[in-house]
């Protein structure tokens, strides 16, 4: 990179013609710097609240020619952040200009029953959208990696050669050690299963409705369709802030999932956990999933005590404190430390992480979880 060209940069980036560069724009950059004035400029404020939605719509138009997709997307969330559009996101010709990603979505189910009528249709297509686009990013790989997990954790008596659990099969044969010969004398053989068409394990996905989780749960609704599509797994799905909604019979359409979540309002962890346990049937094979930032409304104490009762019968808990690309949350120092002495792990997990999460969670094995 030459020196005009790194100075050119620099003028763009400070957007200012007394910044020090020296450098005067044309042509195409005349554009791109007001494209990015709209949002970094020294008065940010000026084109959000008083702007028009036609207005922003061609800002939002504008940004695609310079941009490629994944810098449109950062700047439309800056865009929302810093100069106040979310309600100018419930117009039709917004809503038809934006780049669908994530974080829109969340914007959108954070509105709720502030969209207008006439926008809900243009609402519900840019939903559809970025749900289908997620799906087919993360299903394939789930279902394939979660019928793998589910295949060796059903125990087969008389396992083939090549299915035979061999781990297992030592550990509940070691009483038969023959020292003289250095072995053992298996009396039992333990073995892969192969995943049939019955139910081989229960998941309940608790999910915090709050406003911070926004794209916490726009990704639980779409794992929660792929769970649901599975056969061998019953999937519940339960979302909570004060009150508690089980809205599993909504789980195969994400679409209405998310139109049925109302993000922001309180918190009640124990409650929503207290709905969870009542729907246990199987705690031996039923993994419940909390996904939480954990800053809990409701009675702590009793929250832990639930936890702990649900482990001690055999529950797998897993506690994701965000299901995200978005980085490290923020959240309950104190509340994840309890869960985890608790041997209940809190962490945050990325959607691809989470296949390998509940593969591990239905297998019994420690979790894949990431550093810190």
């Amino acid at each position: 990179m030459d020196d005009a060209e790194r100075l050119r940069r620099w003028r763009l980036v400070l957007g200012g013609a007394d910044d020090g560069t020296g450098v005067t724009l044309g042509g195409r950059d005349v554009g791109l710097d007001r494209t990015l004035d709209v949002v970094y400029g020294e008065d940010t404020r000026r084109a959000g609240r008083g702007g028009s939605a036609p207005g922003v719509a061609r800002w939002l138009g504008d940004i695609r020619t310079y941009f490629p997709t994944s810098v449109v997307q950062v700047m439309q969330r800056d865009a929302i952040n810093r100069l106040g559009l979310a309600t100018l996101l419930a117009e039709p010709e917004m809503l038809e200009a934006a780049e669908p990603d994530v974080h829109l979505v969340g914007t959108l189910i954070s509105l709720g029953r502030a969209i207008p009528e006439r926008s809900k249709e243009s609402a519900r297509v840019v939903v559809r959208k970025v749900v289908e686009q997620l799906e087919r990013k993360l299903a394939s790989r789930t279902r394939a990696t979660l019928t793998g997990a589910l295949d060796r954790s059903a125990k087969v008596r008389r396992p083939r050669h090549q299915d035979i659990d061999w781990n297992r099969t030592i550990r509940a044969n070691l009483h038969t050690y023959l020292p003289d010969h250095g072995t053992i004398v298996p009396e039992r053989l333990i073995g892969y299963g192969r995943a049939g068409q019955s139910v081989k394990k229960d998941v309940i996905l608790c999910i915090d409705q709050s406003g911070s989780m926004a794209s916490s749960v726009v990704y639980a609704s779409v794992f929660g369709a792929v769970l649901a599509s599975m056969r061998s797994l019953n999937t519940r799905l339960v979302v909570f802030d004060t009150n508690v909604v089980d809205l599993t019979e909504e789980i195969e359409d994400p679409v209405d999932v998310l139109f049925g979540v109302q993000l922001g309002g309180g918190t009640d962890i124990n409650r929503a956990v207290a709905y969870c346990e009542s729907q246990i049937t199987r705690p031996t094979e039923t993994v419940v999933v909390l996904i939480s930032d954990l800053y809990e409304g409701g009675i702590r104490g009793e929250l832990l005590k639930r936890v702990a009762a649900m482990k001690a019968a055999g529950v797998e808990f897993v506690t994701l404190l965000a299901l995200s690309d978005d980085g490290a949350p923020a959240y309950d120092r104190g509340h994840a430390a309890a869960l985890t002495e608790l041997g209940a792990p809190a962490f945050a997990c990325t959607p691809d992480l989470f296949p390998d999460v509940m593969a591990a969670a239905i297998e019994r094995r420690p979790l894949p979880i990431p550093e810190p």
